[in-house]
């Protein structure tokens, strides 16, 4: 069933039950009813992407030219991504693929000095945004402000508590695949050392996940007590490793901590990898001479915008009561702090 049809149903021109079907105030109250009865009588379905593009060419001329959406954050900066090289690819990945699908991006600040949330709607409406890409918060327990919520909506992370659509790395799936890596490679006991903050970013994801692997692969028992620490404190470390005695370490730390784990594993006494393996779970890993599982930011990045404008074609705006959740896989980065695996070894 398509539009030409209802309107021959409805002995009416197609313009006439296009703008019926939008809520045209140049259509009586009285005729949208009756051709909106008659599309759900026959079941007419629009088709979401036309029904956007059509949105997008009744705009005025200068907003069709400068289509964009607005990238917002609770950072102190308004482009806190030229200070991390995590949120920089990430901000590429956005960058490119907004590009492609006719878009492009506009930092807003949104805790700009003197700024306040009406002010910042006002600017988002007089812009024609529609559509806002959060990069979440430094917080754990950050709310987005309700006087937002008229807004598509995408944010990355878990640091927005507020129920919004969001891509995530999917850091279980990456301390699975990071143990099952040490596993074949013939380490049989491995330790976690986990940073606290990275912890708490993942819902517990990478605790969990390395619990469940150590009893599932290594029989109940066999895991080693997770060592937590919010720095990177030696001393600390090598008490813990003395007492434990893993063949490898699995660390989960941020990027800017690689320098104080590689001090910390020399403090041991141990070669790596000769004596010990050392694995990381990081936001950024190529370049340090560790092997691990690196975030892959720039599909993240890709994913949000593309979550972005399927919010928008199907005109899904506002905060969600049941809100969709886009995980992306790490991809694994070799270094030369592993041994090789052994062919067939598993």
């Amino acid at each position: 069933m398509n539009l030409r049809e209802v309107a021959r149903k409805a002995n009416l021109s197609t313009a006439a039950v296009s703008l019926a079907l939008n809520d045209s105030p140049k259509v009586s109250r009285a005729t949208k009813l009756r051709v909106r009865r008659l599309a759900r009588r026959l079941g007419y379905r629009a088709d979401a992407r036309v029904v956007a593009l059509m949105r997008h060419l009744r705009k005025p001329h200068e907003l069709r030219q400068s289509a964009c959406f607005g990238v917002i954050s609770f950072y102190d900066s308004l482009r806190p991504w030229e200070k991390s090289l995590h949120l920089s690819r990430l901000y590429d990945g956005m960058v490119h693929r907004a590009s492609e699908l006719g878009y492009r991006l506009e930092p807003l600040w949104l805790k700009e000095p003197g700024m306040t949330l009406k002010r910042f709607r006002n600017v988002l409406d007089a812009r024609g945004i529609d559509g806002v890409l959060c990069f979440g918060s430094p917080e754990l327990s950050q709310e987005f402000p309700a006087e937002l919520d008229k807004f598509a909506i995408v944010t990355q992370g878990l640091s927005i508590r507020t129920p919004l659509h969001r891509i995530i790395n999917h850091a279980y799936h990456d301390t699975v695949e990071a143990l099952v890596n040490l596993h074949q490679r013939g380490y049989r006991r491995p330790g976690l050392v986990l940073g606290w903050y990275e912890d708490l970013r993942s819902a517990h994801a990478h605790s969990a996940a390395y619990l469940g692997w150590c009893e599932r692969i290594l029989g109940r028992g066999h895991d080693l007590p997770i060592l937590r620490m919010n720095e990177v404190e030696p001393e600390l470390f090598v008490k813990w490793y003395k007492r434990q005695r893993p063949d490898a370490i699995l660390v989960v730390h941020v990027s800017s901590a690689l320098e104080e784990i590689s001090e910390a594993v020399r403090g041991i006494g141990h070669r790596v990898p000769d004596d010990l393996g050392v694995g990381l779970i990081c936001p950024v890993i190529e370049g340090s001479g560790f092997s691990g599982m690196q975030e892959d930011q720039l599909t993240m990045g890709r994913r949000a915008v593309e979550l972005l404008v399927a919010r928008i074609a199907n005109r899904d705006f506002g905060i969600s009561s049941s809100p969709r959740i886009e995980m992306i896989e790490g991809r694994w980065i070799e270094g030369k702090s592993l041994k090789k695996a052994s062919p067939g070894k598993s």
